[in-house]
């Protein structure tokens, strides 16, 4: 098949596996930072050597039916972004938040020491992705145009000096202020996972150990962190575990519905 290369089904094996590792290390209380900054690093390489899994951009050759760009039949790009969304749905945004290279490369960029942005309301945000939804589905649907060429992703990963990957290339020095930028406001496949995410089976949990500091609230950089967050935008960082004075104050469990608020 025209475009077909081994090395993409690697990357979607790799991300598969590492979501169900990921979801172990959380749930055992085995997770540490230092193997996140692993998992992040090499995501990132992963992107640049692959290419792959440059989720957003499938989801838009999905919506094109472009099979040449895909690499294999859209049904099989179908089912490998539908296990990705079952997953999600399962277990959080382990996939946003550490094995897409175009995620990954956002929290590192997001780990630089500068002054921060944090916006606590989240509605205009929403309808501001929203709207970007559906622009995307009208180029793509009607005009048969790419809207992510625009933002340049698989050009800076192919390292291809364009007006998208200098694009690219700003958002990520937005991302040192304001946190992913490009998750939270562009990528359509990151809307439908933060659907997932928002009534994932496992999340981040208040326990009855908590004291109500509020060292979580001011950690979090996409405001996820109070007791009646949906975690739709919860990418898993940890900022808020590192913060946490109480052991055992916040777990990453099985919802119950009865989160302590």
């Amino acid at each position: 098949m025209p475009g077909f290369s081994l090395l993409k089904p690697l990357g979607f094996f790799y991300a598969v596996v590492l979501i169900l590792v990921l979801m172990y290390l959380w749930y055992s209380g085995k997770w540490k930072q230092k193997a996140g900054w692993i998992i992040l690093l090499v995501s990132t390489a992963l992107g640049f050597v692959i290419a792959s899994p440059l989720a957003p951009h499938q989801f838009q050759e999905l919506m094109l039916r472009n099979v040449q760009a895909l690499g294999v039949s859209i049904t099989i790009a179908a089912i490998g972004l539908l296990i990705i969304f079952l997953l999600t749905f399962l277990s959080g945004r382990f996939f946003c938040g550490y094995l897409c290279p175009v995620g990954a490369v956002q929290e590192l960029a997001s780990r630089v020491p500068v002054p921060k942005l944090v916006l606590r309301q989240k509605v205009p945000l929403m309808v501001v992705r929203g709207v970007v939804f559906v622009l995307f589905l009208y180029m793509a649907w009607v005009l048969s145009s790419s809207l992510l060429d625009y933002f340049g992703i698989s050009d800076f990963f192919a390292r291809i000096l364009t007006t998208g990957s200098i694009v690219f290339v700003v958002m990520l020095l937005v991302s040192m202020v304001f946190y992913r930028p490009f998750c939270r406001v562009i990528c359509p496949y990151g809307l439908l996972l933060s659907l997932g995410a928002s009534t994932s089976l496992f999340a981040l949990q208040r326990t009855d150990a908590c004291i109500d500091c509020k060292c979580c609230d001011k950690s979090c950089p996409v405001d996820e962190a109070k007791p009646n967050d949906r975690k739709a935008e919860c990418y898993l960082c940890g900022r808020c575990t590192g913060v946490c004075p109480v052991a055992g104050a916040l777990q990453y469990k099985r919802r119950t519905g009865n989160e302590k608020s």
